[in-house]
Parts: structure tokens; C-alpha cells; sequence
């Protein structure tokens, strides 16, 4: 038996490698991009470690070359579906009484593979599935995947050394149990990071996971499950299970023994997922906790006192990297008229220098969006604005999917604060401006805590000093994550913990340690040492 207190270290970021010309990681980047793309791979359902294949079949493309495919996919049945809810609950008992330090580290060891044997898998894996440069699938699928792992891992330590009050008659501890059902863990397209953390935080608390990954990224995805099947992870613990979401849910969301959803993808899949579990409130063992992070119309307010370069530089940043495909996404900017006709200018001149195009090529910016349907929704905002009396395309607009599915950085300006590009998110690589007159800004402030029904993330770009802090005041709610002179993109794990509220979110900020709480089921156990021999209170009869 382990007597002793473990402790974790203090958590350290990953570095993002650069990938220098004749360096090794480049070398060997490409060689595994190679790889990969001249061997289609069968991508099984996996159940307690078992492989199943149904015949189904579903392709795994490349976005920005959609005729090359990468491999496919089996669909999971309703049968295979129910199996993987009975084998997350039999692996439960066994997995809870893996003590803490060794289901930690495993996590610890994925975190390492990360970032060393496995980051040029994981990379072009990112890369080729959802059409990332090198330079995010970097940041995503080795740095960031690995920071989650190791945070998680130190916060997890952190809270099971919290303790409550001692008495001199008593012992009271606090017994971190992992919740009783499942979790199911429904992970995006964008990041290849967050479905690992999806089902690697709840997971390293002692839960069992059913896992349902986005259906355009079963490719990464199953990447990052054989990684954790390398660490050591037990059969059972997380059972992967790509198909037909409906029918997934329909079947997981009704069972009595749902525990948790941990969740990031659309607004309206999440509400739908929150209405099913209201209606089926009645026949769960537990309420279950429903954690999620979903939408976003992410903005930028800039006063007249901003640093235009500076501003222009990150509009671009924010709105652009990969292809605007973030939750986090610069979608809406207001601007001055002041200072609009210099912004303009040299906005417009610096998004026509963005190379678009195949990831492969190491000086592209950004590649194609992630699908069809996503193509065809972001196109359609771009159309309606180019018919629009209201508004006008001033850069890009172009869209094309002969090859792969490329649609052009595009900026919209508008006077019309609620236009329909300026309110509805659009998920792709489109930055609507609003121009207001300089003495509307008191206004414009006011107003702009409740013109959007999203609250993820945005920036102020002043130099006065007493904006900021008025904006910071003002906009309390309209962002989880607030950023000054900066662009409202690239939360870094441990540094800027990640989340919105109203219609973005749950806002559980992962990376912390409130996340961690939320798949923990704490018991509190008191021992007493002092006995008592009669039921009454001793003031009772002292008259």
C-alpha cells in the first residue's frame, strides 16, 4: 500500500516549435504528412478496448484537396452504442480504484508522448484532417493537448490535498469520489486538443467516458485515442464511438445512468442536448452536470486612441487563423470613423498578403474550411452582404470548392449595427465592421453589453488608460475572456482559462481547477473520538 502524500509540480507551458528550414521536426513533419496521405487507414468503433466494425463506412477527407481521402471510418450501430454505455459502467469500480497517482500518470505520460514520439502524428494528423497550418496544428494537437493533460494532472493533485477543519474529538476529511454514472464527452472539429481534454478530464478524475467525436475529424480523433491507449489508458475507461449524433444521443441522452456531458460544439446542439436531458429529468439515478462550451460572435471595440498598426495586425490574427473556424474569432469589429479611412487602407492592403491554400506548403496562413456544409453556410452570409444596400464586400469574397474548400478572408463593412453578418455567428473567415461616429462611443459602450446574445470573447484597443478600465467595467458580461490590446484568440492553458456565458457557455473555464471539481463527487466522512452514553444535552437540567 502507498502511504505517502503525492504532490504534483508546478505546471509549465510547452513551447510551440517553429519549424525552421532544415531543422529535424520539419524533416520529420513532412515525412509523417507523407505517410499519412499515401496509406488510408479503417477506423474501427472501440469498446473496452475491443475493435468493432460495422461496415458502415464514412470517409475521412483532406478540406483543402476533399478528393483525397484519408481513410475511413466505421459507424457505430444503436447496439454498439448501448454496449459502450454497459462497458464505461463495468470499467467504472475498477477504474476508481486505480489510485490517483497512477491514473495521473498516464496522463502525465500522453502529455510527454504529446510532445515528443507522437507530435509529428498528432501535427499532420491536425493538419491534413482539418486543413490547419503547421503552426496551429502545432500550438493545438502537441502543445496544447500536452498542457492539458499536465494541468489537469497539478489541479487534480491541488484539490485532494484540500481538507476541512480538524477538531480535538474528531477527524474530518473529504473523500473526492468520481461521479457514480458515465460522462459523455461530445467533441468539435476544430481541436484536436479539446476532445482530448474532453475525455482526458474527467477521465483522470476516475470517471468512464463514452466518447463521440465531431464526424468530419474521426481521423485526429482516433489519433489521440490510440495516444492515450499508449500511456497505458485501461480498456473501457474511454470508449470511442463516431456515428450518426442523433441517434447517439438519442440513446445516451435517456440513460438513466448519465452522469455528465462534457461538451463543446454549436449553440443550438447543446441547447437541443439540454432540453433532452429536462425532459428525461425524472428517470436519472443523478442530476446530471451539463458542462458546455458552445457559440460565439467574438469582438472588437476600438477607440480612437488605439494603435492602428497594432489593431490592424490583430483584426487579422483573430478573424483569419484558421479560417475563423474558432469560437473564439474576431467576427465583429467597431471602429471609429476618426481613424477608419487609416485602418481601412492598410487592413485591406494586409489581408490581400494572406497566402490561402495547401497546408502543406509551410508559408500558407490559412488552408480551407472544414466541409461542404460549412462552405455553403459561410458563402451564404458573404452572398447576402454582397446583395445587401447595407452593406459592402470592401476584400475577398471568394469562394471556391473545385479543389478543396476555400472561401477568401472577407471583410464586410457596414453603419447598420445590426446587420445580419454583424450579429450571427458564421464560424468562418468573415470580419464585419461597424463605423460609428466618434461621439457615439459613450453610446456604443452602453449598447454593446447586450447587442449580442453570445458572451465569449473580446478586446478593447485604447491607449487611455481610463477606457479601458470604463470598457473592462462596462462589458463585464458580453465576454468570458477579455482581452486589452490584443486579439480575442489564443487563450493559452493555465494563463487565460477559457469560457463564456449566456449563449456561449457553461463557462467552466477548463485548465482549472473548478473544471477539474466539476467530474468529482465529493463525500465528507466524520470520525468522532468522543463517546456519548445518554441523548440528552448536558444544559438541559442544570436548573
Amino acid at each position: 500500500m502507498n502511504n505517502g502524500i503525492f504532490k504534483m509540480e508546478t505546471f509549465d507551458n510547452k513551447r510551440a516549435l517553429n519549424y525552421l528550414p532544415g531543422c529535424n521536426e520539419r524533416t520529420e513533419l513532412k515525412e509523417m504528412l507523407l505517410e499519412m496521405k499515401s496509406n488510408e487507414i479503417e477506423i474501427p468503433i472501440i469498446i473496452g478496448g475491443k475493435e468493432y466494425k460495422t461496415g458502415n463506412l464514412k470517409k475521412c477527407i483532406i478540406p483543402h484537396n476533399h478528393k483525397h481521402i484519408l481513410g475511413y471510418y466505421h459507424e457505430a450501430t444503436e447496439e454498439l452504442v448501448e454496449l459502450a454505455i454497459k462497458t464505461a459502467l463495468e470499467a467504472k469500480e475498477k477504474w476508481d480504484n486505480v489510485h490517483s497517482e497512477h491514473r495521473i500518470a498516464i496522463f502525465k505520460r500522453a502529455a510527454y508522448l504529446a510532445s515528443t514520439s507522437w507530435k509529428a502524428r498528432l501535427n499532420a494528423a491536425t493538419m491534413l484532417c482539418q486543413s490547419k497550418t503547421f503552426f496551429q496544428a502545432e500550438i493545438d494537437a502537441s502543445v496544447e493537448l500536452s498542457d492539458f493533460y499536465n494541468i489537469n494532472a497539478y489541479w487534480l493533485s491541488q484539490i485532494y490535498e484540500q481538507i476541512p477543519v480538524q477538531t480535538t474529538d474528531s477527524m474530518n476529511r473529504i473523500d473526492y469520489r468520481p461521479l457514480e454514472g458515465f460522462v459523455f464527452a461530445v467533441s468539435p472539429f476544430n481541436f484536436t486538443a479539446i476532445g482530448g481534454n474532453l475525455v482526458g478530464a474527467p477521465a483522470i478524475a476516475g470517471n468512464t467516458v463514452v466518447w463521440k467525436p465531431a464526424s468530419t475529424v474521426v481521423y485526429s480523433s482516433y489519433i489521440v485515442y490510440k495516444l492515450l491507449e499508449e500511456a497505458g489508458l485501461p480498456a473501457g475507461v474511454i470508449n470511442f464511438i463516431p456515428g450518426n449524433a442523433n441517434m447517439i444521443g438519442d440513446i445516451v441522452l435517456k440513460h438513466k445512468e448519465l452522469n455528465a456531458i462534457n461538451f463543446t460544439g454549436s449553440t443550438k446542439v447543446f441547447n437541443d442536448m439540454w432540453k433532452t436531458v429536462g425532459m428525461n429529468i425524472d428517470n436519472y439515478k443523478n442530476y446530471p452536470r451539463l458542462v458546455g462550451e458552445t457559440g460565439g460572435k467574438n469582438f472588437v471595440l476600438a477607440h480612437n486612441t488605439a494603435d492602428i498598426k497594432s489593431l490592424v495586425a490583430n483584426l487579422i490574427r483573430g478573424a483569419f487563423e484558421y479560417q475563423g473556424q474558432k469560437c473564439s474569432a474576431t467576427s465583429r469589429a467597431y471602429i471609429p470613423s476618426s481613424i477608419w479611412d487609416e485602418v481601412k487602407e492598410l487592413l485591406i492592403n494586409e489581408t490581400k498578403k494572406i497566402r490561402m491554400g495547401d497546408v502543406e506548403d509551410f508559408d500558407t496562413f490559412i488552408g480551407a474550411v472544414i466541409d461542404k456544409k460549412s462552405f455553403e453556410n459561410i458563402k451564404s452570409y458573404i452572398d447576402y452582404a454582397k446583395n445587401s444596400k447595407d452593406a459592402e464586400v470592401i476584400c475577398g469574397g471568394i469562394c471556391d470548392d473545385s479543389v478543396g474548400y476555400f472561401v477568401e478572408p472577407t471583410i464586410i463593412e457596414t453603419r447598420d449595427i445590426h446587420f445580419k453578418t454583424m450579429i450571427e455567428e458564421i464560424f468562418g473567415p468573415v470580419l464585419s465592421v461597424y463605423i460609428y461616429e466618434d461621439g457615439e462611443y459613450k453610446n456604443l459602450l452602453n449598447t454593446l453589453e447586450d447587442i449580442s446574445e453570445y458572451g465569449l470573447t473580446g478586446s478593447i484597443f485604447a491607449k487611455d488608460r481610463y477606457v479601458i478600465r470604463e470598457a473592462e467595467k462596462k462589458l463585464m458580461y458580453a465576454a468570458g475572456n477579455f482581452y486589452i490590446n490584443d486579439k480575442t484568440t489564443g487563450a493559452v492553458v493555465g494563463q487565460s482559462p477559457f469560457g463564456g456565458s449566456r449563449k456561449s457557455g457553461t463557462n467552466d473555464k477548463v485548465g482549472t481547477m473548478g473544471n477539474m471539481l466539476k467530474w468529482l463527487n465529493p463525500r465528507s466522512i466524520k470520525e468522532t473520538y468522543k463517546r456519548i452514553n445518554t441523548f440528552e444535552y448536558n444544559f438541559i437540567n442544570e436548573d
